[in-house]
């Protein structure tokens, strides 16, 4: 087969010329691997130059939306779909990719594929032309993906009797056991203490952090050596209690150090439009790590974590949570069971391309 992916540069804030990241690197990886002939067009929204490289089997190539324009962007689409001819354009990171891949695939009389790992649309919910795109662009789609059951649900209400495939999140490959002191030594965090983590691009008010910083200022009172650790950019009206351990936005090679250095981590969220169709990867990658989670129960956390409801809580509500992490902290590492990796996922995702084309 030959594909054509669309992209934005930096899906979750990760640079994908810079480092392998997530489904946006990795399903296009194995299938290149696999012997298809892969191109990905990249659109930066920073002032870079173009960078057009050929790494990992795959052809790779970025367009500035500042220094080029989104006309440059769509007209370099339009050249590889005349040049290559692809049997699939497959619109990923985002609704406005979506969008633009089956558009084109329309116009040149080819497949398309969305693929959405969150419920895009309740990232900016007052936009509803956009909303009304994107909708159109799931029912005529040739085939939908996503990152668990709740969003294939949400995004096959707009295209009743076509196809969709379950294509799950999982974790990077760097994402392995390591010891946890020598973890804790690199990156400066006590080796006496119970580390209660929470690990996030940025530390939203929207996901609950309230209910985690009230439960562990409950746990403390009775158990004085837990300490809670934080990463991630401080988002607006966030206070940082002045015992925690923030360690602000680190580098992704530290990643797998700080999940290692944990006793539990916490991944928090709320039923919402956002919460219940969000399948978070560091709640994967602390599982491969075999670290104690303590996850809030929402209808995607519930399908992740359905071998082990015992990790799961009731969320906003500090009580429970802190009786979750006093629960998890007794469990030392935790055997979840085989975990799917980018390379049978990807060839579930081959298998999905070969049987709706």
């Amino acid at each position: 087969m030959k594909l054509l992916f669309l992209s934005k540069r930096r899906p979750q804030g990760k640079d994908l010329i810079e480092r392998p990241y997530g489904r946006f690197y990795y399903l296009p990886k194995v299938l290149a691997e696999k012997g298809h002939k892969v191109h990905i067009l990249l659109l930066s929204y920073k002032n870079e130059p173009r960078n057009s490289e050929k790494k990992d089997g795959i052809d790779w190539d970025s367009i500035s939306l500042i220094k080029h324009g989104l006309f440059t962007y769509i007209s370099e689409a339009e050249k590889i779909i005349k040049q290559v001819r692809p049997n699939w354009i497959i619109g990923f990171s985002d609704t406005y990719y979506g969008i633009l891949a089956q558009r084109l695939a329309d116009k040149h009389n080819t497949s398309s594929l969305i693929d959405a790992y969150d419920n895009y649309e309740s990232y900016i919910p007052w936009l509803k032309p956009l909303h009304a795109f994107w909708r159109r662009s799931l029912s005529r789609a040739t085939l939908v993906t996503a990152a668990g059951p709740s969003l294939i649900d949400l995004l096959g209400q707009s295209r009743p009797d076509k196809p969709t495939e379950i294509i799950p999140m999982a974790a990077d490959p760097i994402f392995q056991p390591i010891d946890k002191i020598k973890c804790r030594q690199k990156l400066g965090l006590p080796v006496d203490k119970k580390l209660i983590g929470y690990s996030g691009s940025t530390i939203h008010s929207s996901r609950g952090i309230d209910i985690l910083f009230a439960s562990i200022n409950s746990l403390k009172q009775k158990f004085p050596d837990i300490e809670l650790v934080l990463t991630g950019r401080k988002g607006r009206n966030i206070i940082i209690p002045s015992q925690a351990n923030w360690l602000g936005y680190i580098s992704d090679a530290d990643m797998p150090l700080l999940i290692n250095s944990l006793d539990v981590l916490v991944v928090i969220n709320k039923p919402s439009l956002f919460g219940n169709y969000s399948y978070p990867v560091k709640l994967y990658e602390a599982m491969n790590c075999n670290i104690p989670v303590v996850v809030s129960k929402t209808l995607s956390t519930n399908w992740i974590m359905q071998n082990h409801e015992s990790l799961l809580v009731e969320p906003e509500s500090p009580e429970k949570l802190a009786h979750s992490i006093k629960f998890a902290l007794g469990l030392g590492r935790v055997n979840y069971g085989e975990q799917l990796d980018w390379n049978t996922i990807g060839s579930k995702f081959e298998l999905s391309l070969k049987k709706a084309g």
